[in-house]
């Protein structure tokens, strides 16, 4: 503690690492914003002025009648999202590297109760002819039956849909009497990507229910299960509470969102995020144009706030030494580097001068 009685910080608040946006810290903006939403007594458990005005805040985004439930995380948005989706017997069509598949600790399955039906994909995204792989079975009762087909947008590995990609499984998921849920813990930096407004690929696109992310654009925690077809979803009122997302104080995870979404400050952070990433791979590509580095390869199109390369053996490590990031493939060298709404264009070119140290030693 300081002698004012206030806490010391007990890391660099300078150093920056390019593991991931959750690393991040929260958005002065939205630390205001819980300043504002502080003081005085609101009706506890989503009854309060901040989540009224929320809805409001959405339906501005994603059309009248949108339906917004704030939980704490992104697993919890997932979780409760696909359940209010699914009957027990109910099962998953995703893309193999989805969140909800490798990253969640089976929480989709243990907490959710129900079966994944994973895909593999080249880049991250499902296609209709993709989808088919496991879209089948439908009156086996030896099978759990296909019936929500979930896409990642943007995907785990940087990749962004276009509207006409979403539109096409959400016709084809709708023509086999599939419902379409989209994982959006990076939506703004595919909007920001595209350059069109969130509804065009979510709602306008065939989307019935959105996992709306937060955390990893500058909230200090908090995401949202977004309705965007009432008939899609189900019981979400009791699932959010029956699960453990339902927050007491909730107007504090309600007003960060309005922060968020009510002007501009989504598509500010994730542009920004996603040209410090064009940043880092354009200036490794002049330097291995240039000669002034080999051995260095790019495994997945940049196109949010990731950058996926393959090194040789032993650069990884010796990079790790100053900056941590994280292996996607140990095995071919592939790693993972994320900007943030925080990343500067001088923690970029230190960390690509650390690229080219680390690749001219060995």
């Amino acid at each position: 503690m300081r002698e004012d009685g206030g806490v010391k910080p007990l890391h660099d608040p300078e150093l920056k690492q390019f593991a991931s946006d959750n690393y991040a810290g929260a958005h002065p903006e939205i630390l205001d914003a819980i300043s504002a939403a502080n003081g005085g007594h609101q009706i506890a458990y989503g009854e309060d002025v901040y989540t009224a005005h929320l809805t409001e805040v959405f339906e501005r985004h994603f059309g009248e009648g949108t339906q917004v439930f704030p939980v704490f995380n992104g697993t919890g948005a997932n979780v409760v999202g696909l359940q209010s989706m699914l009957p027990r017997w109910g099962a998953v069509v995703t893309a193999s590297t989805a969140h909800i598949n490798v990253d969640e600790n089976g929480a989709p399955e243990r907490v959710g109760g129900m079966k994944l039906l994973p895909v593999d994909t080249p880049d991250g995204k499902l296609t209709p002819e993709l989808i088919d792989r496991e879209a089948w079975g439908w009156g086996d009762e030896h099978r759990a039956q296909p019936l929500v087909v979930s896409i990642t947008q943007s995907t785990e590995v940087g990749t962004v849909y276009t509207p006409d990609e979403v539109r096409a499984i959400a016709d084809h998921a709708h023509e086999l009497g599939m419902t379409l849920h989209m994982d959006g813990a990076r939506l703004a930096n595919a909007a920001a990507a595209l350059n069109v407004p969130l509804r065009t690929f979510t709602r306008d696109a065939g989307v019935d229910v959105l996992s709306f992310g937060g955390t990893k654009n500058g909230l200090l925690y908090g995401e949202a299960v977004v309705v965007l077809n009432e008939a899609a979803a189900d019981g979400l009122v009791y699932l959010r509470k029956m699960n453990m997302q339902l927050a007491s104080k909730l107007r504090f995870v309600s007003a960060q969102l309005i922060a968020l979404l009510e002007g501009d400050l989504w598509l500010r952070s994730a542009s920004h995020a996603n040209s410090m990433a064009a940043r880092l791979r354009q200036s490794l590509e002049k330097l291995s144009a240039d000669g002034e580095i080999f051995g260095l390869g790019f495994s997945q199109k940049t196109q949010s706030n990731a950058v996926f390369a393959t090194l040789p053996a032993g650069v990884a490590d010796s990079l790790r030494e100053r900056f941590r990031f994280y292996d996607w493939d140990a095995s071919t060298g592939e790693v993972r580097w994320m900007c943030s709404f925080d990343t500067t264009e001088a923690d970029v070119d230190a960390f690509v001068d650390a690229v080219r140290g680390a690749l001219s030693a060995r």
